[in-house]
């Protein structure tokens, strides 16, 4: 590796650390640092630190995990980029994550899943002393109105007084609704799913949940494809793998379109059916190379949720996910490529595959940002 690459991926480090305490004292204080009418300081920024230090722990040894495990297999990699991303007025967590560059070849199954394995559940562990932490040292719940003294005058029910729109809560998955139930030490100090942003080692902790389960799912060659990949083999991973991501569409995009007050005679109606079936159709495009079966597959994905939205108008999927789901089926791909060396995995390793897919189950949250 050369000096200037290393140059680079540690100045990419400072400035995600910096961009991240800045995101973390955004989060906590509710405002911004360009906000004119609550300026935001230094005092600000160190408590940033509180969110930074703790969420890049977990990302760093999340990516810590795959480079050492990959080294091990004596598959040549790079030490990690971090994405910094701080989105000025807009709200942002002041990172894009982290990747490393796999340099060598991976020739077989094995290598695959141990690499793959490796950085979530490494991260998870972390995680979960984070959430630990965060849930076992809660302030009392007057905390709130040092961050926010209006809300004072409502005294401890003041969220029964307030307007929500527009604020950002925090959803829910197994394991974070465990951690408030079973964990925490003061039940009554947990705070509303709103006021959670503002409390960093908790907000750090779910958001590391929530990447955990993205990197989790099970398609492609995200961390939890190579997992499914290297349980099932490569011609069951071919079918099982495109199944799930065309039923994970299927679920973010329900409610998105409904039948009911839907008019052919409305351009912006038409030709918001016109664009979500064509989001569909290139989402799907690497499942086949038969355009008329992507084309099938996509009105059929696109009547059934306007069916079910029919029938039961209660329905609501998770758009958030959609831009996502189009970046990993129309660009990354959701087959997995083809292992040089095909070997059956030792008990040990099909247990601690299982477990991923467990830990997925525990991290995913169906809806996990809701807009008030």
């Amino acid at each position: 590796m050369s000096r200037r690459t290393l140059f680079i991926q540690i100045g990419l480090f400072l400035l995600t650390i910096v961009t991240t305490t800045v995101a973390g004292a955004e989060w906590i204080f509710g405002s911004s640092f360009l906000e004119p009418h609550r300026p935001m300081g230094w005092p600000q920024f160190w408590q940033g630190l509180a969110f930074s230090l703790p969420f890049l722990g977990i990302l760093t040894v999340h990516e810590f995990g795959h480079y050492f495990t990959a080294l091990r297999n004596r598959v040549r990699v790079t030490l990690p980029y971090y994405l910094p991303l701080w989105m000025g007025p807009l709200t942002s967590i002041g990172t894009m994550g982290a990747f490393i560059r796999i340099q060598g070849r991976i020739r077989s199954n094995k290598q695959y899943f141990d690499i793959g394995i490796a950085g979530p559940l490494a991260g998870f562990a972390v995680a979960l002393g984070v959430l630990w932490y965060g849930f076992t040292h809660l302030p009392p719940p007057e905390y709130i109105f040092t961050i926010h003294p209006d809300f004072e005058r409502f005294g401890a029910d003041y969220s029964r007084h307030l307007s929500r729109e527009g604020s950002v809560a925090l959803g829910d998955n197994l394991l974070f609704w465990f951690f408030k139930t079973y964990v925490a030490t003061q039940p009554a100090w947990v705070p509303n799913a709103f006021d959670m942003v503002h409390y960093p080692w908790l907000l750090a902790g779910y958001l590391s949940l929530f990447f955990t389960a993205l990197n989790l799912i099970p398609v492609g060659q995200l961390d939890g494809g190579h997992i499914l990949y290297g349980l099932i083999g490569r011609e069951a991973h071919r079918v099982v793998s495109p199944a799930l991501f065309v039923g994970f569409v299927f679920y973010a995009g329900l409610g998105l379109l409904r039948f009911n007050g839907f008019s052919i005679e409305s351009w912006e109606e038409v030709a918001w059916l016109l664009g979500y079936t064509y989001f569909l159709y290139a989402s799907f495009s690497r499942i086949s190379e038969h355009r008329l079966a992507v084309l099938g597959l996509a009105l059929g994905v696109l009547v059934g949720q306007l069916a079910l939205s029919y029938f039961f108008p209660q329905l609501q999927g998770y758009q958030g996910f959609l831009p996502f789901l189009f970046i990993l089926g129309r660009f990354l791909g959701i087959y997995h490529p083809p292992a040089p060396i095909e070997q059956p995995l030792s008990m040990g390793r099909k247990a601690l595959g299982w477990l991923a897919l467990l830990v997925f189950v525990l991290c995913f949250s169906p809806k996990p940002f809701l807009i008030g």
